[in-house]
């Protein structure tokens, strides 16, 4: 499937089809693609809470306000970011560098953050917001649908046991729709949307 044509078909899907399953093959294989996301400096902020146990589903379901899809899909995915992600080990994320410029890197990664947490946090969302449409187009390709959704966060973080240094970007669940979408509802021209040079 050509890029462009994964951009049209993906659709919010709010009713899914909960007969349908999803491989742990095909779990990794949405990971995977969504690990190749860029992110800032390459810190990876992104992490993926799968959601599979019945009572958490249901916890989570009731945190995102009782939307059905959260129990319906084939996977339920969590997407958060780690906010101290930039601490942990910085080499790791230039590994593969000529050592000059791996050594720069985190030299700027460490001044940058130091005393920035809302420069952190920021930059943990994009992260984490670029690998959920990375998510979302990849299951396209591969068949699947999927709906993105907000959360109660203070909830759902009790239900993950998400750690103090972490924050959550979104739910994401995937599967089979049972039904069709309705039609687009109403989307702006690019004349509405493209601001040439300054407001």
């Amino acid at each position: 499937m050509k890029v462009s044509d994964a951009i049209k078909s993906r659709r919010s899907v709010n009713i899914f089809d909960p007969a349908y399953k999803i491989s742990d093959a095909e779990v990794h294989e949405l990971i995977e693609a969504a690990s190749l996301s860029p992110s800032a400096f390459n810190i990876q902020h992104w992490r993926f809470v799968w959601l599979r146990d019945e009572a958490a589903l249901k916890q989570a379901k009731e945190a995102t306000w009782f939307q059905p899809q959260v129990t319906d899909a084939s996977l339920v995915l969590l997407v958060c970011l780690d906010l101290k992600a930039w601490q942990k080990s910085p080499e790791r994320y230039w590994v593969n560098a000529p050592a000059d410029v791996s050594e720069s890197m985190i030299n700027n990664i460490q001044q940058l953050y130091a005393s920035n947490a809302q420069l952190e946090r920021d930059e943990g969302m994009r992260s984490a917001a670029m690998a959920s449409m990375a998510l979302m187009l990849k299951a396209q390709e591969m068949g699947l649908d999927s709906c993105a959704m907000a959360c109660d966060f203070e909830k759902m973080s009790e239900v993950v046991n998400l750690p103090e240094d972490h924050a959550i970007c979104m739910v994401l669940a995937f599967g089979k729709r049972l039904q069709e979408p309705y039609p687009r509802p109403g989307m702006l021209s690019v004349d509405d949307v493209l601001i040439t040079d300054s407001f």
